[in-house]
């Protein structure tokens, strides 16, 4: 352990307590005990990981929603490599498409190969919306529905974005705001990707790059934050499971202690600071004394999508080449479908693969409460209306719920998020929110990890805005291509 065991300030040894052992969580265990400072984390479910686990049934292994190992932020690639040797990181292909009357789409879209499978009629009046987008493009592009129909038009934005996101949201496109679009879809337009599409490589100095490959733990993105619990227990940390907080105590301008039950019972765990990557909205009720009302109302205006995904074994032979297939076709409810198979080998057993069939949910909702058992023989249903596998090859099938995986961006969420920063500035500036679910901000693995790096240097006396991460108008797997 090193010996750096006072802030930057001069002051006394933090006390920190981490609430949640999710990619924020522990990264910000691991940040302190690189600075000599043993922490307490407190989770309340029997894994770590948050959304980020590797889930394994029968020697079969989930990943929740996919996880692809890569970033723009160096440091964060450069912990990845300190938690795990290199050896436990396989180099994967990348690979989505949009499955789409029967037809699989590059995605993101390929202009060529996207006007090719509509066909020449709908391709001819696909490129007429454009043009009319940008003669007269969408008066509002602040939601999702005007942000996508600005850049592709809207007969594009209808046949493949439309049904998807709203399977996703739960909601109206138009009701989510282009705040998530600017992050989770390519930043082109139907005319820049043609011109991507024709222009000659060796011309192309400027113009960015997907990812064509990946990294990736080899039994699943839940084998990282196994070891790193191990690491930071062994380096002094204690890392408490299933231990709820229902109470986070503040006076005189500050957290003093957080509270939390293990099996009903209540443990007082005194704080120098916190470090908190719960949902922002639970963790300003768990606020003792109270929030104020407008506060409060802030809180309980926050809402969040949850998900499931039914995995179901079927021979080798059903398997397919992409990570996931998003599934646009509105007679179904699958929204995703991952191939294990395809992220690692080790994820499944020689011979089969393991599909994944993703939907997105909200807690208590007719899907969400449904048995195990009906859920398998839906997603049996799913597949043969797909046409990818005929119910009677399903060899094994197995549930796994994830509620809250989604903050919603909606109309008032940015003004709800505001008025908790301003209070927490104001009556409990050392407690510090990290994470997706901490921020209410649809971070990644490695965003989510940044902030709570930054949290930590922070403690010691920097001064990180860990809001600014994450907001560029950019999308996460897109890299600049090499000078020439």
């Amino acid at each position: 352990m090193l010996e750096d065991r006072e802030s930057t300030d001069g002051g006394a040894t933090p006390e920190v307590v981490i609430i949640g052992a999710g990619p924020a969580g522990l990264t910000a265990a691991y940040q302190l005990t690189k600075r000599g400072v043993a922490s307490t984390v407190l989770e309340s479910d029997n894994v770590v990981g948050g959304i980020s686990r590797t889930v394994e049934r029968d020697g079969w292994r989930f990943d929740i929603g996919g996880h692809r190992f890569f970033t723009k932020v160096k440091p964060v690639e450069d912990l990845w490599h300190e938690i795990l040797p290199d050896e436990d990181f396989l180099m994967r292909p990348r690979m989505s498409r949009i499955f789409y009357k029967g037809k699989y789409y590059d995605y993101p879209l390929k202009a060529m190969n996207a006007l090719k499978n509509l066909g020449i009629l709908e391709a001819v009046l696909c490129v007429v919306s454009y043009a009319a987008a940008r003669v007269r493009p969408p008066k509002d592009q602040s939601n999702l529905e005007g942000w996508i129909s600005a850049r592709f038009g809207a007969r594009l934005y209808r046949t493949f974005f439309k049904t998807y996101n709203e399977k996703l949201w739960g909601r109206p496109a138009s009701d989510i705001q282009a705040d998530w679009a600017a992050q989770r879809i390519k930043n082109l337009s139907l005319f820049s990707a043609i011109v991507n599409a024709l222009l000659p490589k060796r011309n192309q100095k400027e113009i960015t790059s997907l990812i064509e490959e990946f990294q990736y733990p080899k039994y699943g993105p839940g084998m990282m934050w196994e070891a790193c619990r191990e690491k930071v227990e062994a380096a002094g940390t204690k890392v408490h499971m299933q231990a709820r907080v229902t109470a986070i105590r503040h006076e005189g301008g500050k957290a003093t202690a957080v509270v939390a039950e293990t099996g009903g019972a209540p443990t007082e765990y005194q704080c120098s600071d916190v470090i908190s990557s719960m949902p922002l909205p639970l963790m300003i009720k768990s606020m003792q004394p109270p929030v104020p009302d407008e506060v409060q109302r802030a809180a309980d205006g926050l809402s969040f999508r949850d998900f499931l995904t039914i995995a179901l074994v079927v021979p080798e032979r059903f398997s397919f080449p992409d990570n996931w297939i998003y599934v646009h076709d509105p007679a179904v409810k699958v929204g995703r479908i991952q191939n294990f198979g395809s992220w690692s080998p080790y994820l499944i057993k020689e011979g089969r693969t393991c599909l994944g069939m993703e939907y997105f949910v909200f807690e208590g909702d007719e899907l969400w409460m449904s048995s195990d058992a009906d859920l398998v023989e839906l997603g049996k249903r799913e597949l043969a209306a797909l046409g990818l596998v005929e119910p009677g090859k399903v060899e094994a099938g197995y549930v796994v719920r994830m509620p809250k995986a989604y903050p919603v961006y909606d109309e008032d969420y940015k003004k709800n998020i505001d008025t908790m920063r301003a209070w927490l500035a104001a009556n409990a500036p050392n407690v510090h929110p990290v994470g997706r679910n901490g921020m209410h901000k649809y971070n990644n693995q490695d965003h989510s990890m940044y902030t709570a790096m930054l949290t930590v240097d922070n403690i010691f006396g920097a001064s990180n805005d860990i809001w600014d991460v994450n907001v560029e108008e950019e999308y996460h797997e897109e890299k600049a291509a090499p000078a020439a």
